[in-house]
């Protein structure tokens, strides 16, 4: 169980958060805040694994309480939640667990309590903290990070590849071949010369009709046969939880 505390200036965003969280298992206790004052004076009296943080509040901004959290002896996650990613870049400067946009999906959050998660038990056992690799990206003439662990499937378009996510997609400046070879230890398997998927994203394998297809979310990807054993084989053998 994990110990989180939310702080939004907009009492409606807190209560929403703080509803959500508290429907997960994983979470224990939450906390809530209306300022950045205040969830100092939390923070000086409760242990917290995890802050939900929004980042244009008055008085002390999410960004700059995020500095001053992380010159705790034993800093916990930061996870900022805004309703745009103009600051997206300098959320993970400020080394951000994650970035959420509102209004929040539980999903998305369900996935981010995860890593909170295992941020957690990797310090109680004294491993290394997992840190999932970075992407930059563009959309719209604006530069963004975003999480190769958020990424559902990878399809190729001549010799760029376009990354598909729950909320949007990418264009990068990269072959599929080279992601297959980079990401591979990541959990990515080619199922089709067009199409890189996430294992943990993969929700099913069909078999019926001429060819055999996988659900990657609410997409249906072709998995060509010559792919088709390695894949089934790999399903078996996994362990991974199916992303939400």
């Amino acid at each position: 169980m994990i110990t989180v505390l939310v702080v939004d200036d907009e009492l409606p965003a807190v209560q929403e958060l703080s509803y959500l969280l508290g429907r997960d298992d994983r979470v224990g206790a939450v906390h809530t805040a209306t300022s950045g004052t205040e969830a100092l004076r939390i923070l000086e009296r409760e242990d917290v694994d995890g802050i939900f943080l929004d980042i244009h509040m008055p008085g002390l901004s999410g960004l700059e309480l995020a500095r001053v959290v992380a010159r705790f002896a034993a800093p916990p996650a930061v996870v900022f939640v805004t309703a745009d990613d103009d600051h997206a870049l300098e959320a993970f400067d400020l080394a951000a667990v994650d970035y959420l946009l509102k209004p929040v999906r539980p999903e998305r959050l369900a996935r981010c309590v995860g890593r909170i998660a295992e941020l957690r038990e990797a310090a109680g056992a004294g491993r290394p903290a997992p840190e999932p690799a970075l992407i930059t990206v563009e959309l719209g003439g604006v530069t963004r990070m975003i999480r190769r662990d958020d990424v559902a499937f990878v399809q190729a378009q001549g010799d760029y590849a376009r990354l598909h996510t729950a909320d949007a997609s990418y264009l990068v400046r990269v072959a599929l071949s080279d992601l297959e070879r980079q990401w591979g230890p990541a959990g990515f398997v080619r199922i089709h010369r067009s199409y890189l998927v996430a294992m943990d994203a993969v929700g099913e394998l069909r078999l019926t009709g001429p060819q055999a297809t996988v659900m990657v979310g609410g997409t249906e990807l072709p998995v060509s046969r010559r792919l088709l054993p390695g894949l089934r084989e790999r399903l078996a053998s996994t362990r991974i939880r199916p992303r939400a």
